[in-house]
């Protein structure tokens, strides 16, 4: 693991809180611990441990020990984008079967999100996407056509769109998320091996440039037993968006108001 040691040893916790390892109420490792186990001084190792606490994702201080509040990883944009980041974040292994990479005219909608006249051309994908192996989410995005044609020198089972496309010099740095829930229709029944009408989880995203052209829309359905978000806010931050992995059959959708 390359990077400074604080960034290590919290990518390290990180990962032991996400596989369950450190599970939710468990004490986290001590200073003196984590300094023995890295062969680090307590500057490292008390960075590490504040950046969890600022993540959400450890609590204490004040005397009191540290212990794991959540297992929900607090993402930056760019991990949210890329399922296959996020999923490696937590120590486990992203998956993705490509189903299809096509030129076609926009609908009315999609001509809508992405400021295009409806029957301009743009590039759809259609992908499963895995986690461990298992089913997890279905991923469309629709690309305007300057972008989308990048895909087609690309194999899209291979690893990370966005990746790629942020290597090729395409600005995705702003986004709009809703999140809602949707019933499961038949391509949904068939790639995620549950019944049609079953309720899916559903994050549609619009993201755009820096100069605020829109570049790609998205409606991605996830299983929500395994998958759920959570949003924060506060006065004195920006609304932070976290995806979790489920292990366990449980959905959660929070949002923690403002400070009065």
């Amino acid at each position: 693991m390359d990077g400074p040691l604080h960034e290590q040893i919290a990518a390290d916790l990180r990962h032991r809180i996400s596989t369950g390892e450190l599970d939710v109420g468990a004490a986290v490792p001590s200073e003196s611990q984590l300094c023995a186990q890295w062969n680090a001084s307590r500057g490292p190792v008390r960075q590490a441990l504040a950046t969890l606490r600022a993540e959400g994702m450890i609590g204490g201080g004040r005397g009191a020990p540290p212990v794991v509040r959540k297992q929900a990883l607090s993402q930056p944009f760019e991990t949210f984008l890329s399922f296959s980041r996020w999923v490696r974040g937590m120590g486990r292994t992203p998956g993705q079967r490509t189903l299809e990479v096509a030129r076609r005219p926009a609908s009315a909608d999609i001509a809508a999100e992405l400021e295009l006249n409806e029957g301009d051309p743009v590039v759809q994908v259609l992908r499963l996407r895995l986690i461990d192996d298992r089913p997890t989410m279905i991923e469309r995005s629709t690309f305007i056509e300057p972008v989308g044609r990048l895909l087609f020198d690309f194999d899209c089972d291979s690893g990370s769109i966005y990746a790629y496309l942020g290597d090729a010099g395409v600005d995705m740095t702003i986004a709009r998320h809703l999140i809602d829930a949707v019933a499961a229709d038949s391509t949904d029944s068939d790639l995620l091996r549950i019944p049609s009408g079953a309720p899916l989880l559903r994050e549609r995203r619009r993201a755009s440039g820096t100069d605020g052209r829109a570049v790609e829309y998205s409606d991605d359905r996830y299983q929500p037993e395994l998958v759920s978000f959570a949003i924060e806010n506060s006065q004195q931050a920006q609304p932070s968006l976290a995806r979790s992995w489920n292990p366990s059959p449980v959905t959660t959708l929070t949002r923690k108001k403002p400070a009065s």
